[in-house]
């Protein structure tokens, strides 16, 4: 189970020319330190938050030069970037998956590495290897050589092509951002994301995630075909020879204090159990499951998929500029964030209901808890 980083802020980063707003994490009414007091106003977590979504407006704006649509997918990316959450994204060959993540790199100013997850990769290809060494005096001594997992955006790029000996060499970096080789545990960077990209109509020589690979990622973002007015722009742009710029908006440190300023958003009690109905829902042993789900699911999802549910909710309120999550924001996130973690049986499949027809169904089904009502 995913415990949230409750480690303080980092200080706050006073960015360059070419960077975003500064944010800090403050609470409402508190003065960030180096704010004179006086006639100069006190910066509030509006106004914090008003930034913040001023920030992701500019890097969808910057990701739009290169990226033409995909305005959803990119906010959920946006959004698990800023929960310190990791993506899979699915969709057929040539829907600019690999340039989508390595122009999410140049944006955010981050260390990016690509891996390309082949039959014969083996784990200490992505986490490194221990090589020994001979100094000048005949002394021998085993150096750790760091492999690309060693980054901030790891790009996982066909990740289903490898055998799950190579694929859960990432579990415990996706989980506890660490890896352990031989017997030393190294820490890896701040901040630190993966984001795996697979074909879904590919089955030839493909090794489908095991369930708690699958479970690590936050969202499950698929990735369709562009419309024909999109599909035109992308014709005209990219046959020009052309390569837009994009402008570097963040950096490291500045991702810490927006991952911190979002775990901030309020998050009431109403909507906890809001969103651990919707998930318990999706359960068929459950109580509380409905009948369609005790005939068409064979097991649903754990509570790694409530915690993402509050995350991803937090994300989407501060990127509006709001102070708690509300029932919307959750609904938003439902989708991608239970998709892979729900599977259908033989009888959904007869019947033509998938994962994402079942989540649909439930989402109109599960009504939020009644708002109690406190008499004077």
């Amino acid at each position: 189970m995913t415990q949230q980083n409750d480690a303080p802020a980092a200080p706050p980063v006073q960015p360059g020319p070419s960077q975003g707003p500064s944010v800090t994490h403050v609470k409402p009414g508190q003065r960030p330190a180096g704010t004179p007091s006086g006639s100069q106003k006190t910066r509030t977590l509006g106004n914090v938050l008003a930034e913040f979504g001023q920030t992701c407006q500019v890097m969808h704006e910057e990701l739009q030069k290169v990226i033409v649509g995909q305005t959803p997918v990119l906010k959920q990316i946006i959004a698990a970037i800023f929960t310190r959450g990791h993506c899979l994204l699915e969709g057929v060959p040539g829907l600019a998956k690999t340039l989508m993540v390595s122009t999410l790199a140049r944006v955010l100013d981050v260390e990016f590495k690509r891996i390309q997850f082949t039959p014969d990769l083996m784990p200490s290809d992505i986490t490194g290897t221990n090589v020994l060494d001979e100094d000048e005096q005949g002394h021998r001594n085993f150096r750790f050589v760091r492999g690309p997992v060693f980054t901030n955006i790891l790009l996982a790029d066909e990740i289903n092509r490898t055998p799950p000996k190579t694929q859960s060499a990432l579990l415990q970096a996706m989980q506890e951002r660490e890896v352990t080789v031989g017997q030393v545990t190294w820490p890896l960077p701040i901040p630190f994301f993966v984001i795996a990209t697979q074909n879904p109509i590919e089955q030839e020589g493909t090794y489908p995630l095991p369930e708690a690979q699958l479970d690590r990622f936050m969202f499950n973002i698929k990735i369709d075909y562009p419309s024909l007015a999109e599909e035109e722009k992308i014709l005209s742009a990219t046959t020009r020879g052309e390569s837009p710029a994009v402008r570097k908006i963040l950096n490291a440190k500045v991702i810490a204090n927006l991952q911190d300023l979002v775990a901030s958003v309020a998050v009431s009690q109403y909507i906890i159990q809001y969103a651990a109905r919707l998930v318990r829902a999706t359960r068929p042993g459950d109580a509380s499951a409905p009948d369609f789900v005790r005939d068409l699911v064979d097991w649903g999802a754990g509570p790694r998929a409530g915690q993402f549910l509050i995350q991803g909710g937090k994300a989407m309120a501060a990127m509006d500029g709001r102070f708690s999550v509300s029932v919307d924001d959750i609904k938003n996130v439902a989708i991608p964030v239970l998709r892979h973690r729900i599977s259908t049986n033989f009888q959904a499949q007869a019947e033509g209901m998938g994962s994402e027809a079942v989540i649909e169904k439930l989402l109109a089904t599960i009504a939020p808890p009644p708002i109690e009502k406190f008499e004077k």
